[in-house]
């Protein structure tokens, strides 16, 4: 039996310090959705704004019941505001964007019908032809995806891409936190969607303000997507990953402590030259891995205690929402 929808199509846009383009936005927004006779509605999810972003989005609330409003107090980062915008999303698909006029609502349609008659869980946007700047952007960019994608297995261009459709499914059955909106075909894949394809998407350059990422971000996306990977592994079961490399470590150090005593008396026995154990640089390597290895071990206990009694770790402190 399939799943009643409140909605045909939710849009949440994530944003930070973008008043100048909500209007033309929301425009470009309303005009694609009245042409396609959408029932729609736009969730905006001002991410602790100082520019007067969250007085333009209750002004334009005002003048469309179709437009909802989330305020943080404070800036929580843009996984914070697509959490809480899935949460609050009650379309059969629902569509992300950034609020910069870089993404093009024209792409929806199509995106849209993918989810709809083409039976994906996610379409990715790929942002073939880069509007940004070459040296800072564009190459920095290939390299990540390309890292990105021999990592989690995912053929996608553009991982990173703001612009995706989701069905509805997907975005309530995943866990986006920390800095892990970059990688949510991959926590999707892990949750068990796996229908995930792409589409190329016009992509244009900013018209109003300045780019909120710097090149931090691919460094610093390189590190979480490391953490992603390892969570996914190892996460439900570290015991798997320390243990295991703790028990290793303890068996090696062991078994090299042992092979120097056993020699020394082995020497000793027939009336040869040695050296005594304590003072060969082997045996206190084999101490330290031994230790080494017990902490591992008891690393891996405690992580896997730590797993199975973990809280919720999605609590945000919303200003305001309607």
């Amino acid at each position: 039996m399939s799943q009643k929808y409140a909605k045909d199509l939710s849009i949440v846009v994530s944003l930070y310090n973008e008043a100048e383009s909500l209007p033309e936005l929301v425009r470009w927004i309303q005009s694609v959705m009245k042409r396609e006779g959408y029932d729609y509605e736009l969730i905006m999810v001002d991410d602790g704004s100082t520019d007067g972003s969250w007085d333009r989005i209750t002004e334009l609330a005002g003048t469309d019941a179709d437009i909802h409003g989330i305020s943080f107090r404070r800036n929580y980062g843009k996984s914070a505001a697509l959490y809480c915008g899935f949460e609050a999303a009650a379309g059969k698909v629902v569509v992300t964007m950034d609020a910069d006029l870089q993404d093009s609502p024209e792409e929806i349609p199509q995106m849209y019908d993918m989810i709809t008659g083409q039976g994906y869980d996610i379409v990715s946007g790929w942002k073939q032809h880069r509007q940004d700047n070459r040296l800072t952007k564009n190459l920095p960019s290939k390299l990540y995806n390309a890292t990105a994608r021999l990592i989690t297995g995912l053929k996608l261009h553009d991982m990173n891409c703001g612009l995706k459709a989701y069905r509805n499914e997907v975005v309530k059955n995943i866990e986006v936190y920390g800095e892990m909106h970059r990688y949510i075909p991959y926590l999707a894949k892990n949750a068990g969607f796996d229908k995930i394809t792409e589409k190329p998407v016009h992509h244009q350059k900013r018209k109003y303000g300045k780019s909120k990422f710097g090149m931090d971000r691919f460094i610093n996306g390189f590190l979480d997507l490391l953490s992603l990977w390892f969570l996914s592994t190892f996460g439900k079961k570290p015991m798997h990953f320390f243990g295991l490399t703790g028990t290793l470590t303890f068996l090696a150090g062991g078994i090299i402590a042992v092979w120097l005593i056993i020699s020394k008396l082995v020497a000793q026995a027939h009336g040869l030259k040695f050296r005594p154990v304590t003072e060969q640089p082997l045996f206190y390597l084999a101490l330290v891995a031994l230790v080494v290895g017990v902490q591992l071990f008891l690393s891996g206990f405690i992580a896997e205690m730590i797993s199975r009694s973990s809280q919720d770790r999605n609590k945000y402190n919303i200003r305001e929402r309607f």
